[in-house]
């Protein structure tokens, strides 16, 4: 095959697959920054103190992947792969008094979770009472006076519209087989498909997230390290002769 001198100027779509099933997990092509390296320590054999002969040590191959626009599903390789649906939310509401000391509580708050403040002191001094049955009581009726509001902390379960990634020490995430895809351009202006295959990826437990209001939009970066699969593969590079019809 004839060489012919590219460059490349693309990032890669990322294609992630369980490695168990090979079932896909997850195509990404909103990545801004992808990467792929390895190194392989060298061990020497000296001779009168002189380096005489090398051996390389086992590869440690490594993958990133850092976007800003990402699916909520990129953040679970970070923990077993799974989402859930249901969720429990610090919540703080303002909430107006119709009943002499009671007040209505929102639907789905969790039990024993409910704080009752005057209106501008939340965190403050609470105000004594219980809640029952979505309603929260006052020990002292005169202290939830009919027309005043006062605000409510409390934690709410939510079972609709949301979704979970739990990160713990019992979760740990799977091992993948990951395709990185970009295209290469020749000096003759031809584009062609560049992949990089990874036999066993696992994603590295780490996750350092920023939010500001000013400056970039936050970023997030994954690591996965490439390990060797019961095949002995670790990773291929594969560039096409010709355009991807």
């Amino acid at each position: 095959m004839t060489n012919i001198n590219k460059a490349n100027r693309t990032c890669c779509d990322v294609d992630i697959r369980v490695l168990k099933t090979l079932a896909p997990y997850l195509f990404f092509e909103d990545a801004n920054v992808t990467t792929f390296g390895f190194t392989a320590d060298e061990t020497y054999a000296t001779s009168k103190g002189a380096k005489k002969i090398a051996f390389s040590n086992p590869m440690d191959g490594t993958m990133t992947v850092e976007a800003q626009v990402k699916p909520f599903k990129l953040y679970a390789l970070l923990s077993d792969g799974t989402i859930d649906t249901t969720a429990v939310v610090a919540e703080k509401k303002t909430i107006a008094c119709t009943t002499a000391g009671e007040l209505s509580l929102p639907a789905g708050v969790k039990s024993a979770s409910v704080f009752v403040y005057k209106e501008g002191d939340f965190g403050g001094e609470a105000i004594k009472g219980a809640e029952e049955e979505s309603k929260f009581t006052s020990t002292t009726p005169a202290e939830l006076a009919v027309g005043q509001s006062y605000e409510v902390g409390y934690l709410t379960v939510k079972d609709s519209g949301v979704q979970k990634i739990s990160f713990n020490n019992k979760k740990n995430p799977q091992d993948y087989y990951i395709t990185m895809k970009t295209v290469e351009k020749d000096e003759s202006g031809v584009i062609t498909p560049y992949v990089i295959n990874a036999y066993k990826c696992k994603p590295k437990k780490a996750l350092d997230l920023s939010f500001s209001s000013s400056g970039d939009a936050a970023t997030v970066k994954i690591e996965f390290a490439c390990l060797e699969d019961k095949d002995g593969n670790v990773a291929d590079m594969v560039e096409y002769a010709e355009a991807e019809a």
